[in-house]
């Protein structure tokens, strides 16, 4: 399998050059093969946040490469890298995030129409991944209309709403009690097989990381 995601020898640190510099990445690197769904597991602080921002464009390594789909990303303007991370990548978080003045269509609809989707074929793609999360009959219901696996069903939607090749979770279950989590984290694994996507997921929970197709653990700033 080829690589959808390498990170090479990333280095990350903040407050670089002040006594209060902290370097949380030290040389991590990693590769996810296309088609896979990798587990990163970390304790709190370890750095596993700071890695996906950097998988996922929304930060930059202070050395080391990111490559997508082959492509390397540190050459790239920020349009270029907003325009990448649009298109290309999906990110699902602890907690859902979703806007509260919109219904959960609309959520999934939006980020398409900022993409220059269509509004029909927006709908039409929003209408269809609430379906496979089931979910449909609660299109219409703002955010706090929702339980809180409702909710994170819906946030998995408008990740995968532009149809993006990776896909970044930081513990997109641990928002919610043990039972709902076991039981959305399966609508995820079926989501995100369904549609050959690759997906790197965090998780504190060694349960979840099994059903994963591999897990690599994040410890003192490096991948292992």
């Amino acid at each position: 399998m080829s690589e959808m995601l390498e990170l090479s020898g990333i280095t990350k640190g903040y407050n670089r050059g002040k006594p209060a510099e902290v370097i949380v990445l030290r040389g991590a690197t990693l590769s996810v093969a296309k088609g896979e769904v990798v587990a990163l597991v970390a304790p709190s602080g370890a750095g596993k946040s700071t890695l996906l921002h950097i998988a996922g464009l929304l930060d930059v390594p202070d050395e080391g490469q990111v490559r997508l789909g082959g492509r390397e990303m540190g050459g790239l303007s920020d349009r270029a890298r907003t325009e990448t991370r649009r298109g290309d990548v999906g990110f699902i978080y602890q907690f859902h995030h979703l806007l509260p003045e919109f219904s959960a269509l609309e959520n999934i609809v939006i980020p398409q129409l900022a993409n220059g989707v269509p509004k029909a074929d927006a709908v039409a793609r929003a209408m269809d991944l609430l379906g496979r999360v089931g979910v449909a009959a609660r299109a219409d219901h703002r955010p706090a209309a929702l339980s809180g696996g409702e909710q994170q069903r819906v946030a998995f939607c408008r990740a995968l709403a532009n149809g993006p090749k990776l896909l970044l979770a930081d513990e997109p279950t641990g928002n919610l009690d043990p039972a709902t989590s076991d039981q959305v984290f399966g609508v995820l694994m079926d989501l995100v097989r369904a549609t050959g996507l690759s997906a790197l997921i965090a998780t504190h929970n060694l349960e979840l990381a099994a059903r994963m197709d591999r897990v690599v653990r994040l410890s003192a700033g490096q991948v292992t």
